[in-house]
C-alpha cells in the first residue's frame, strides 16, 4: 500500500469508462501531425475559459451531497452518500488542472483518495470532507490558479494531515474490520479453495 490512499487499502475505485470515439470512428486511424499539436496545446493553454461557474456547480453538488450523508446516517445509506460526496469531487480533480487551476485538482484528488478508503461516513469523516469543501470553495472563490506555490502546498499537507489523523484515531476500527475481511477471505479460501489452484 502507498501514501497515496493514506497507507490504507482502498474499498471502493473511482471507475474510468471510456465512450466509444465516434470522431476517430468516421474519421479513421492515422497521425496528426506535430505542428497541429503544438498549435492545439497553445491554444488550450492560453484558454480563457472561466473555471469558476463549472467550479460552482460542482462544489453545490458536493455540498448536497454533505447535507444528504449528514441527514442520511443509515450505514446501509453509506455507500450512496459517500457517493454524491465523491463523484462531485472526481469532477472538480479532472477539471481543475485543464482550466489552470492544479490546486483544485491536488486537493480534489487527495480527498478522492480519502474518500477511496474510509470505511462510513461518521462525524469526523463528515468533518474532514467539510474541510476539503470548504478550502476548495476558497480556492475556486479566490480564483487561485497554478500550484498555490507555498501557501497551496500547506492547504494541501495540512489536509493530509487531518486525513493521517482520522486513521490514527480509528484504527481499532480499521483493524477490526481488515481482521473481517481477513476472516472471510480465509473462510472463502477453505470452503472454495486456493484460487491459485
Amino acid at each position: 500500500m502507498s501514501d497515496k490512499h493514506y497507507n490504507q487499502k482502498p474499498l471502493r475505485d473511482a471507475e474510468f469508462i471510456r465512450p466509444p470515439n465516434i470522431l476517430k470512428a468516421k474519421v479513421g486511424t492515422g497521425g496528426i501531425s506535430d505542428q497541429v499539436l503544438n498549435r492545439t496545446q497553445q491554444l488550450l493553454e492560453s484558454q480563457a475559459t472561466d473555471f469558476t461557474p463549472l467550479g460552482e456547480m460542482y462544489l453545490g453538488r458536493m455540498r448536497e451531497g454533505l447535507d444528504y450523508a449528514k441527514e442520511n446516517t443509515d450505514e446501509s445509506l453509506c455507500e450512496n452518500a459517500i457517493a454524491r460526496v465523491l463523484f462531485p469531487c472526481v469532477q472538480l480533480k479532472a477539471n481543475g488542472a485543464m482550466f489552470h487551476f492544479p490546486l483544485v485538482t491536488n486537493i480534489s484528488e487527495r480527498f478522492v483518495q480519502f474518500m477511496e478508503v474510509v470505511e462510513r461516513l461518521d462525524e469526523d469523516t463528515i468533518e474532514i470532507a467539510e474541510a476539503f469543501y470548504t478550502t476548495l470553495k476558497l480556492v475556486i472563490a479566490g480564483k487561485v490558479k497554478g500550484d498555490g506555490g507555498e501557501q497551496g502546498h500547506a492547504l494541501v499537507e495540512e489536509l493530509n494531515y487531518a486525513c493521517l489523523r482520522y486513521f490514527e484515531k480509528h484504527k481499532d476500527y480499521v483493524e477490526e474490520k481488515k481482521n473481517q475481511i481477513k476472516n472471510i477471505e480465509n473462510k472463502d479460501e477453505e470452503e472454495y479453495g486456493s484460487s491459485q489452484d
